[in-house]
């Protein structure tokens, strides 16, 4: 099974956070490859496990994932810049 995902990465003190809003799962890094190499980590292991406890359809279904022929498609997410004056 392949899932696409997007992975948003930021800088917050030293440390590089990435997260993956579709499945809110965070971790973290020393530097921008170091962050993606962890969250990446992170969602493999979170899937495989619950793969194996038998609740990955339902992870999926609850977090807006839409199975169309035996492929699980991701929400519509978008991530854009705001500016707000206040």
């Amino acid at each position: 099974m392949r899932l696409y995902l997007t992975i948003k990465i930021w800088k917050e003190g030293k440390n590089y956070i990435a997260y993956c809003p579709e499945l809110e799962v965070a971790s973290q890094g020393r530097n921008l490859e170091h962050a993606f190499k962890r969250i990446k980590e992170a969602l493999e292991g979170f899937l495989e496990e619950t793969k194996k406890m038998g609740t990955l359809e339902e992870i999926l279904e609850k977090a807006g994932f839409v199975r169309k022929k035996n492929k699980w498609q991701a929400p519509i997410i978008s991530i854009s810049p705001l500016e707000i004056k206040i």
